[in-house]
């Protein structure tokens, strides 16, 4: 982990505005910071502090939140969840990953929830006070394509076979293995237009953007609000039907489904597993229900508890990551199988990503159907795009590859 000074005492203010139209207009164009669902959410503007690590080991970035909210002076008029202070985040999937996990406190926040819209700005003390923040009209329309990356279509069925000849050595039970596809896009890209069409396209997920890291996550990891946690297990995966009749189809064969069924059970347990410690009260359903997507059906499981103590938002990303959903089980052994199987860094694909306030709640999700957009070249923005499908005993690697392909289309369409 990275040393940090001692953080400094941030001054923020919240105050009611008229409603906000568009979100995605009061964050900026090439690094947005976004988290919005159902055209509620928040998006920060700037960076009145920066909190880095290179993972979740050793003193926590939860302790040191806690550090900076404990010494900020917060002003809050209007009291929602997401109001006064608060930070967006990106963690790695791994903390042995080359790409440190962020916090960032913009300098300014414009919100949007339950028909009340506000305006936060955060600066240290001995700053000027921040500017309020104003929308940018979105840049011109652009299209980017990407291609095979680091693990090909060929080379992702090799490991799905190597994955099962794992399960098969009883190494694991279930392993969670992911490809890659890589490109660029045009150097002065509006990147607002791909949270924009990926709202817009799939309403019911959500829709984040930090530090370069896009998408749209159809996963809850956790949420904390008031005393209370909750979260959303996605494990096993069909494709949408072609017509009626093959959509009920494909969800009533993935209700029925053993192997997926298997390893939806797998994702539970570690889920409730994790959050027991923390909890006076949990339910999780004995059977998981078919959530529907514009392109898959999810076999899903909604957890809901009651904290027993004083844990933040943060300590039980700590607790929770990685599940069995976007790891395997056990999940020590799956990581190091995905460690040796998969021939690139997952960096925040498959991480956490989420925001955190003053007293602790947030909302965190697993960064799936997302993209990383790195730092210009001459030639353009590089993009790297992933997916990623369960193995668990029973799987082909053909249908797993096309699996990665049904989940690669949310940001491949909106990057065209």
């Amino acid at each position: 982990m990275t040393d940090a000074p001692r953080p400094p005492r941030l001054v923020v203010e919240t105050h009611e505005v008229d409603p906000v139209d568009d979100l995605l207009t009061y964050t900026a164009a090439r690094n947005p910071l976004a988290w919005v669902r159902r055209g509620d959410g928040m998006v920060g503007m700037g960076a009145a502090h920066v909190l880095r690590t290179d993972g979740l080991e050793g003193a926590t970035i939860g302790e040191r939140w806690r550090e900076l909210s404990d010494a900020a002076d917060v002003r809050d008029d209007v009291g929602l969840s997401g109001t006064g202070l608060v930070a967006f985040g990106a963690l790695p999937f791994d903390p042995r990953s080359a790409r440190a996990g962020v916090l960032i406190v913009p300098s300014a926040i414009v919100g949007r929830r339950d028909g009340r819209a506000w305006v936060t700005t955060l600066r240290a003390d001995d700053d000027a006070p921040a500017e309020m923040p104003h929308a940018i009209p979105y840049g011109t329309h652009w299209a980017g394509r990407v291609g095979p990356g680091a693990q090909t279509a060929a080379g992702y069925m090799d490991s799905v076979r190597a994955g099962l000849a794992a399960i098969s050595a009883r190494e694991v039970d279930k392993v969670v293995l992911a490809r890659d596809l890589t490109g660029t896009i045009p150097l002065g890209a509006d990147l607002r237009r791909l949270p924009r069409a990926l709202s817009q396209d799939y309403p019911d997920t959500w829709t984040f953007a930090v530090d370069g890291l896009i998408g749209a996550s159809p996963e809850t990891l956790v949420t904390v609000h008031g005393g209370t946690v909750s979260a959303r297990v996605l494990a096993g995966t069909a494709a949408r039907g072609a017509d009626a009749d093959a959509d009920v189809a494909a969800a009533a064969a993935l209700a029925t489904s053993a192997k997926d069924l298997d390893e939806h059970e797998f994702a539970v347990r570690s889920v409730v597993t994790a959050l027991r410690a923390h909890t006076r009260a949990l339910a999780a359903a004995d059977a998981p229900f078919t959530l529907k997507l514009p392109n898959v059906w999810h076999l899903a499981t909604d957890v809901e508890g009651e904290l027993s103590g004083t844990a933040s938002a943060l300590d039980l990303v700590r607790a929770l990551h990685p599940t069995a959903a976007v790891a395997g089980t056990p999940t020590p052994s799956a990581i190091e199988v995905i460690h040796r199987l998969e021939p690139f860094d997952r960096g925040r694909y498959a991480g956490p990503v989420g925001w955190i306030d003053a007293a602790g709640d947030g909302e965190w999700a697993i960064a799936l159907r997302c993209a990383q957009f790195d730092a210009d070249t001459a030639s353009g923005i590089p993009v790297t795009a992933y997916a990623g499908a369960g193995i668990v005993p029973g799987s082909d690697p053909e249908t797993e590859l096309l699996e990665t392909r049904v989940k690669f289309r949310p940001i491949v369409d909106a990057l065209a």
